[in-house]
């Protein structure tokens, strides 16, 4: 098919391609270029404005579930496919009719991470920071949720260096006009013509200077219509669009208050076009968004939240300032914390530590937030071990709205108050609490549950180089000043979404595959309308999109 890579400003636009994308994420760039080195002629629609390419992928830490590698093995670690697969299933808990696909995903996925991933990724120049991290610890037996090993691999340049290559190869289609990107194009219905998906039309957005991650306007231009083979679906998820979410939300318990993980672009519309053209949407209950959320003071996008990544030292307290259950401690399980906090019929809670264990154990999710590994920066990055005043962490404990710090558990308590305006948090409490764990390891030894598993995770060499801080009292004043950070739930994953089956073609309510449509990344549950199930590994969300974009590439190519 002849390849139109016109943007005109009013009318009707007319785009021909062998494939069209919608969406330019990590997950429509790889499906792009896939198509494009199958032979493909390939049109790539986005809403946003250009400097938006790569989507949320670009801000992300880079993290990447890998079993068995090089990088685990230095550092002693013993893994192989079985034992990740056994981890998937039993943090997925697949319990519906419906997750027979998604499962189909993970048993591939699993396969795809313990085999090809990382040849494949180096051999588009895609480096790999050596120390492994362990995150989603689980601590709910063998049998349970968690990883049972360290698996997330952070990519070195986090984000950005893994959307590079695929955004290169998409440029090079580009030079060659073999590949076409129409930004400020919004796609809002598919067509179809003798039961096939012929193509797409939509709204061409007027012009927009908004910088990446910036709101963007909405305001109509024009139109399009783009003709194709077969029409690639990557929109991703809802994050962004707070009212869907608290639709979506399991038993309508949404908090009252809510910060965005990703921009306001992220938000879902295009999924209802899929489902009246007869695709099947399920799981949309199933969500990943995080309980350790702060404000960033340096705000991209409308009320823009940060995740911690924290080591398992602090203390975790509800907005009463009582401390959460074991196994509930930091960097054990998110969404069991997440679902504990909000029971409580509050959308906050604490994290109290001192000076020494935020500078240490507290990392930050973003690759805006990580220049040290973003920028490939070794001396920066060996600051990590020595942290400077110039720390993300410590220029957050200096202009974060939720970071507070005291020298004292009464001082401490005054102004958790304060910023709360609730007064919830009792003074000789807080103190109680504090103190109980402070003599916990004063003992030596201690029945604390937490105390015992920071010690377990100080075995590993990653934690006890750079993660873990040795244990000491948190009101031992050469490690303070305490400090006390409010936590807000922040928006970020769709676990659920549009239904697919192994070669990423979109299917109908009776599994029947919709001629000339596929879907890739967030918009299908990377895959299978819900590869996590009810909880997902970490490091998987960046992978589905590499594993479902590319099937989706593939796939679509040999269609046409």
């Amino acid at each position: 098919m002849p390849l139109d890579n016109r943007d005109a400003d009013h009318g009707t636009q007319k785009v021909s391609a062998d494939i069209v994308v919608i969406g330019a994420g990590l997950a429509g760039l790889v499906a792009a270029a896939t198509a494009y080195a199958a032979g493909k002629t390939v049109a790539v629609l986005d809403q946003e404005p250009e400097a938006s390419v790569g989507g949320q992928a670009h801000w992300s830490f880079g993290g990447l579930f890998m079993v068995n590698t090089p990088e685990q093995r230095r550092l002693g670690v013993k893994d192989n496919t079985e034992l990740a697969l056994s981890d998937w299933l039993a943090s997925a808990a697949f319990d519906r009719i419906q997750d027979g696909n998604a499962r189909k995903w993970a048993e591939a996925y699993v396969d795809f991470a313990s085999g090809e991933k990382r040849q494949w990724l180096r051999s588009l120049g895609v480096g790999i920071f050596p120390l492994v991290q362990w995150a989603e610890r689980g601590g709910y037996g063998p049998r349970g949720h968690g990883n049972t090993v360290p698996r997330f691999h952070v990519m070195w340049g986090t984000g950005p260096a893994l959307v590079e290559p695929f955004l290169a190869k998409v440029r090079e289609g580009v030079d060659n006009r073999r590949i076409s990107l129409h930004f400020r194009h919004r796609a809002a219905s598919l067509t179809r013509a003798a039961g096939r998906v012929t193509g797409v039309s939509g709204d061409v957005l007027e012009g927009s200077t908004a910088a990446r991650g910036q709101q963007s306007g909405r305001r109509v231009a024009g139109s399009f219509e783009a003709k194709a083979g077969a029409v690639v679906v990557t929109t991703g998820g809802i994050g962004g669009n707070h009212a869907a979410v608290r639709r979506q939300w399991p038993g309508n318990t949404a908090p009252d208050d809510m910060l965005s993980g990703v921009p306001a672009s992220v938000d879902g519309d295009f999924l209802s076009a899929v489902e009246s053209a007869g695709g099947s949407l399920i799981n949309a209950d199933r969500m990943w968004h995080y309980p350790e959320g702060i404000h960033n003071y340096h705000p991209v996008w409308p009320n823009h939240g940060i995740r911690i990544l924290p080591g398992p030292s602090s203390l975790w307290l509800d907005a009463e300032g009582h401390q959460l259950p074991a196994p509930l401690f930091p960097g054990f399980d998110s969404q069991g914390a997440l679902r504990h906090i909000v029971g409580t019929g509050h959308g906050y809670s604490w994290f109290v530590l001192n000076r020494t264990i935020a500078l240490k154990e507290l990392a930050l999710s973003g690759s805006e937030q990580n220049p040290d590994l973003t920028n490939k920066d070794v001396r920066l990055l060996a600051s990590r071990l020595r942290p400077t005043t110039d720390a993300p962490i410590q220029r957050f404990l200096d202009r974060g709205a939720d970071f507070l710090q005291a020298s004292s558990p009464a001082g401490l308590a005054e102004r958790m108050n304060q910023l709360s305006g609730a007064f919830l948090i009792d003074a000789a409490e807080l103190g109680a609490v504090i103190r109980a764990r402070d003599d916990q390891v004063s003992s030596g030894l201690g029945k604390d549950p937490q105390m015992a598993a920071i010690r377990a995770a100080r075995r590993f060499a990653t934690d006890k180089l750079m993660r873990v801080a040795p244990p000491h009292r948190l009101t031992d004043p050469q490690h303070g000043p305490l400090i006390a950070i409010r936590l807000s739930v922040v928006t970020r994953k769709s676990l659920g979404g549009i239904t697919t089956d192994l070669h990423s073609r979109v299917l109908d309510g009776d599994g029947m595959a919709i001629p000339g449509l596929y879907a890739a990344g967030e918009a299908a549950g990377f895959g299978g309308g819900g590869i996590h199930g009810y909880r997902a590994l970490e490091g998987t969300f960046l992978g589905g999109c590499l594993f479902t974009g590319r099937a989706a590439g593939r796939h679509a190519a040999a269609s046409v």
